[in-house]
This record gives structure tokens, C-alpha cells and sequence, in this order.
């Protein structure tokens, strides 16, 4: 079943289209996030979902109902943003309790609904603090609870956690997983950091430049990209993209990069010269960074690549040595270099 559709969904400011003919669907229990980078159209998806902006054309269903015209308060959907917004001058049981308040929800039911999301969230012992007497991981789970309390049909994450110290970050996505876990509250969570997308999501929808340029599981964005934005987006360092001929570019990911493999090259796709320029050490992996020497003719500019090691294979080569780098058939997506999307068929079709 379905708890949030759009369809044909475009919002334009004059000549700007923010949102241009987005097409989603959303199911019961789901956690999808929409990734993409600044202006690209994900917050103003975010806020017509909400009711807080108007459609220039498409609808927007909730449970087969469409909900245009409907103000947002009447929703059902509960919104976390990322500055919390919680209300300086109450308390957090009174902060957790407005909702109820404002949609008139008998006193009598208050005290249960309080227990049931204070326990769940662990901010029972918060109840009679200010928001500025809370650590921010504690001012989350108070915006969750606010949110929680009301039973919604559909939440709504507005980058919740980029006002978080880094060192807490991991934790607090953690538990935003294992609330989605516990409560099967179908969750749209909007975001720019692949990280958050990528571990929490059920599925993922990339937007870019207003429009959608794929939707899936991280694992099929990460390995199977539609297109070149989405290689080149998804990843930490990004899918090395380089020239193979004037209409096909060839995608491979750091740690599928060999270099000097011992192995016989006769099924690499790509074989490379590569002048080291830096190397980073990350704990858990290698990084080399290289600037190719040879082994593109097509290549219409200075091109580099990002090879992952393991932490135990400690490289055997410094900055400015060359290397040879190979990258295998198997390993390697193709895209058109002019349309930008992803090419169907073997790779031996390629030379």
C-alpha cells in the first residue's frame, strides 16, 4: 500500500524549476530519503509534501486521498527540522504536549501519549527542563517526540541532524533507524549527506536540478548508477569517471582499481600510467591519488583517479612515483558521454 504518492509534481518560480515533474511513490513503512546537493530541489519537494508551498502542477496523494488545498496542519504529517524548533519558553513536557494542544486532543489522553513517547525516546527525565538547558542530541529527541506524539500517517525529516556535533552524528542516526524500526512510521527524510541516505534508507531518490535522476536500494545506486550525476554523486571519494572514446565514458569505483596487479591485463578495460600525487591514511583504508600519464587517448583534459587500498596493504610507493593502475571489464559501468546515461550491453563492445 502506498502512503504518499506524487504525480507530475512541478514547482516553478518563473523561470526557475525547482521541482519539475517529479513522479514517487512512497510505501507503508518505508524509509526513503531524497539526496541531492544544494538547490536541487529537494527541500522545496519536501515543503509541497508538508503543505507549506502550493504545486504549480501535479498532485499530491496521501493514503489515494489528494491533499491539495488541504492546510498542513490537517495532514497528518509531523516535520523534524534541522534547527529543531523547539519553543524556548516551555518546557519539553509542554513542547512535547503542543501538538496534542493544538488539534484539541481531550486532556485525558495527554498523560498516556506522554509516557508512550518519553519512554520510547528516553527524555523522561527532561520533562521539566528548557530547551537550552538540553544537549542537542537531547533537543532531537524531543523534536522526535513532538513529532511522535501525534500519531502521524507520514513523517517528514528536514536534515535533522546536520546541527549535531560530528561526534554524535553516527549515534543519532543509529537511533533515528531504530525509531523507524520500532514504530514502522512510513518516513520521508530529506537530505544532502550520502552517509545519512545511504545507511538509514530503505530506498534512496536522487534529485538533481529539480528532477529525478534514480531510485533505488543504496546498494543499486552505489553499484548500478543510471547515469553519469549519479556515479559521480554517490560514493565517498566518487565513481572515477574517464574518457574510453568521443561517446563512451567508463565508471569504476576506487576500490575496484588495481595497481600494479600481478595478474595478467588482458581482460582490463582500463591500463593506465598514473603519477601518485598524494596519499591519505584514514584508519580503516588508503587513499592514493593520481594524475594519469598514459593509457587515455580520449581524454580531452588532465584527468585523475582516486584508488581505495585496505589499511593493511600498506602502499610500497611514495608521491610522484608512477604506477601503473588497471581496471577490469567486470568492474566497470559505461555511460554515454553525451546524454550522461548509463549504457546497456557487454563491455567488450568497447575497445
Amino acid at each position: 500500500m502506498s502512503v504518499l504518492e506524487l504525480r507530475a509534481l512541478k514547482k516553478h518560480y518563473g523561470r526557475i524549476k525547482a521541482v519539475d515533474g517529479v513522479d514517487l511513490t512512497l510505501h507503508e513503512g518505508e524509509l526513503l530519503a531524497i539526496l541531492g546537493p544544494s538547490g536541487s530541489g529537494k527541500s522545496t519537494l519536501m515543503r509541497l509534501v508538508a503543505g507549506l508551498e502550493s504545486p504549480t502542477a501535479g498532485d499530491i496523494l496521501i493514503d489515494d486521498q489528494s491533499v491539495l488545498g488541504i492546510a498542513p496542519q490537517h495532514r497528518n504529517v509531523a516535520m523534524v527540522f534541522q534547527s529543531f524548533a523547539l519553543y524556548p519558553h516551555m518546557s519539553v513536557r509542554n513542547n512535547i504536549l503542543f501538538p496534542l494542544v493544538a488539534r484539541k486532543v481531550p486532556r485525558s489522553q495527554h498523560q498516556e501519549k506522554l509516557d508512550r513517547v518519553t519512554q520510547m525516546l528516553d527524555v523522561a527525565d527532561l520533562l521539566d527542563r528548557r530547551p537550552n538547558r538540553l544537549s542537542g542530541g537531547q533537543q532531537q529527541r524531543v523534536a522526535l517526540a513532538r513529532a511522535l506524539v501525534r500519531d502521524p500517517e507520514l513523517f517528514i525529516f528536514d536534515e535533522p541532524l546536520s546541527a549535531l556535533d560530528a561526534q554524535i552524528r553516527s549515534q543519532a542516526r543509529a537511533e533515528l533507524r531504530e525509531l523507524h524500526d520500532r514504530t514502522r512510521i512510513t518516513t520521508l527524510y530529506v537530505t544532502h549527506d550520502q552517509l545519512e541516505a545511504m545507511g538509514l534508507a530503505d530506498r534512496v531518490a536522487v534529485i538533481h536540478e529539480g528532477c529525478l535522476q534514480q531510485v533505488g536500494t543504496p546498494h543499486e545506486l552505489y553499484n548500478d548508477p543510471a547515469n553519469l550525476f549519479v556515479a559521480g554523486f554517490v560514493g565517498n571519494p566518487p565513481m572515477n569517471l574517464l574518457p574510453l572514446d568521443e561517446r563512451t565514458m567508463a565508471g569504476i569505483r576506487p576500490e575496484h582499481l588495481h595497481i600494479d596487479p600481478e595478474a595478467t591485463a588482458a581482460d582490463a578495460l582500463l591500463d593506465l600510467s598514473v603519477r601518485i600525487e598524494h596519499l591519505e591514511y584514514l584508519g580503516s583504508e588508503w587513499l592514493a591519488y593520481g594524475l594519469i600519464q598514459s593509457g587515455l587517448e580520449a581524454a580531452d583534459r588532465p584527468r585523475h583517479v582516486v584508488v581505495r587500498l585496505p589499511a593493511s596493504a600498506r602502499p610500497d610507493f611514495e608521491t610522484g612515483q608512477q604506477r601503473r593502475v588497471v581496471g577490469y571489464r567486470e568492474a566497470i559501468c559505461l555511460f554515454d558521454r553525451i546524454s550522461g546515461k548509463r549504457k546497456q550491453g557487454d563491455t567488450e563492445a568497447v575497445a
